[in-house]
């Protein structure tokens, strides 16, 4: 769809888990073309979709303003951008820091991605850095030094096999259940946690 509007990426992490409205049919279809192209003019949309132009624009503007597409941005190599090496950061919290972590977290440029996990460890950062050094002094300068973090590990990146925007509940194909292998173990996370505000 072409435009150069750009609405902040990022969701208010309070719906991660929620089960949203299932779309239909042609809502998926759209879903799917902006993905594979977010330049796509609505002629076009309309034309890949099967609908009129009219019909395109103004279900768009419902997914808009419905919260489904959250924004509109150029999707970048970082490697080729000249951040080569990227890291998964785990970290254990102080129990009652999280809303200064959680602000600390939102101000830090390195910072791609950070979750709040159930397991072993409380958050998981993706991060990216120009090189190992970089990486190496975000995690023990940076994130080990601050007084909300009890421990901090860390674990590069080798190759990124798949990487999507996003997916869709029509991507995910139907699967009969499997016999059971072992076992999957399922830690809570240790009281209740605020989400991360959006940025």
């Amino acid at each position: 769809m072409a435009t150069n509007s750009s609405k902040d990426a990022s969701t208010d992490s309070a719906s991660a888990g929620r089960s949203a409205p299932t779309l239909d049919d042609v809502g998926y279809r759209i879903l799917a073309a902006l993905r594979e192209n977010g330049r796509l003019s609505m002629a076009a949309l309309a034309e890949r979709v099967g609908i009129s132009r009219a019909g395109a624009y103004s279900r768009v503007e419902a997914l808009v303003s419905s919260g489904v597409i959250t924004g509109f941005s150029a999707s970048v190599d970082p490697a080729r951008a000249g951040l080569s090496i990227g890291a998964h950061v785990f970290v254990t919290v102080h129990p009652q820091s999280w809303p200064s972590f959680r602000e600390r977290v939102i101000e830090m440029p390195e910072v791609e991605y950070c979750a709040v996990t159930t397991g072993e460890h409380d958050a998981m950062l993706m991060i990216r850095a120009t090189d190992v050094g970089g990486v190496h002094h975000f995690s023990t300068g940076v994130i080990a030094q601050l007084p909300e973090v009890r421990t901090v590990v860390s674990v590069v990146i080798l190759d990124e096999v798949v990487r999507r925007p996003f997916i869709l509940p029509t991507d995910v194909p139907h699967r009969a259940p499997a016999d059971a292998i072992g076992m999957t173990r399922w830690t809570p996370a240790p009281g209740a946690r605020e989400p991360l505000p959006p940025r």
